[in-house]
């Protein structure tokens, strides 16, 4: 693995979300910035903000937030707007809409089409941007992007206020149909070492064939690096963590993948980072298979 001063996201390659919006393939999920879970403990909001400045330096030009990442009074838009902006030329900010929380932290029912557009333009204020590279419709369930919600979405795209549209949470049968309103550039569905199941690659290899960016979520199972005694035995050969193994593992799967480990250490964010540089043989791979 590389010394931290040889750290650079740019080690993973790059993808083009939408055929005309480059990013790195190694980026940054904003979720664990205002607190460890949903309910707490709260982070230090100058820490996270040192993170968030920290991954730029790195290479990082693709972070992923929502304006449902907070805790109480702290928000992960929030401390990427105090962090990086004016933000570079190049950072693209992808947000999610669909859920929501009220203040005391309760799930709220699936917005509407005009709770979406509402949304959308919560994420623009909040992030003091004037339009959105990037926006996901994350579904619940099996419900639909009927009664006009990805047409909601689709509009502000055509109002020139979103440049990209996604969906998260999909199966094959809600992404077709949301594709059937708007172009869809990027998928967002979890996928680990731990969670790799035949609905979730073939969803990866449908992204390929058709040109669309997939991003898991959880990249490492949702509660860290996962205990997987094929993980810790490639990580030793390689002198390198079952966490960058898990990001690597990722990465190798597909092209089309785009990796957005999150954190809010500075020394897990640089190890996260390190793992762009991680390049796994035929062997390590067929291990990580149970092959």
């Amino acid at each position: 693995m590389p010394n931290v001063n040889d750290i650079h996201a740019s080690a993973a390659g790059r993808l083009l979300i939408g055929g005309d919006l480059p990013v790195q393939r190694m980026g940054f999920g904003a979720m664990r910035l205002p607190s460890r879970t949903w309910d707490g403990p709260p982070h230090d909001p100058v820490n996270a903000r040192a993170v968030l400045r920290r991954a730029v330096e790195l290479g990082v030009d693709h972070i992923d937030t929502a304006a449902f990442y907070f805790y109480k009074d702290l928000a992960a838009n929030d401390f990427i707007r105090e962090a990086l902006h004016p933000y570079p030329e190049d950072l693209v900010i992808a947000t999610k809409v669909g859920p929501d929380r009220d203040r005391d932290h309760n799930w709220l029912t699936p917005a509407d089409p005009a709770k979406l557009k509402a949304d959308v333009h919560r994420n623009l204020r909040r992030l003091g941007r004037d339009r959105l590279d990037l926006v996901y419709l994350r579904f619940h369930a099996d419900e639909g992007p009927g009664n006009g919600r990805f047409e909601a979405l689709a509009e502000l795209r055509e109002e020139g206020l979103i440049r990209h549209l996604g969906v998260s949470n999909a199966t094959p049968e809600q992404l077709a149909e949301a594709q059937s309103v708007a172009p869809v550039t990027a998928v967002q569905n979890k996928f680990s070492p731990v969670d790799r199941g035949a609905d979730a690659v073939a969803m990866v290899e449908l992204c390929a064939r058709q040109g669309i960016a997939f991003v898991p979520f959880y990249p490492l199972g949702g509660t860290g690096a996962p205990h997987i005694e094929g993980l810790r035995r490639v990580a030793e050969r390689h002198g390198a963590t079952a966490a960058q193994v898990g990001l690597a593992w990722s990465l190798s799967v597909s092209p089309a993948v785009l990796a957005i480990p999150g954190t809010s250490s500075l020394d897990h964010l640089e190890e996260n980072i390190a793992a762009a540089a991680l390049r796994l043989d035929a062997a390590d791979l067929a291990e990580l298979s149970g092959t």
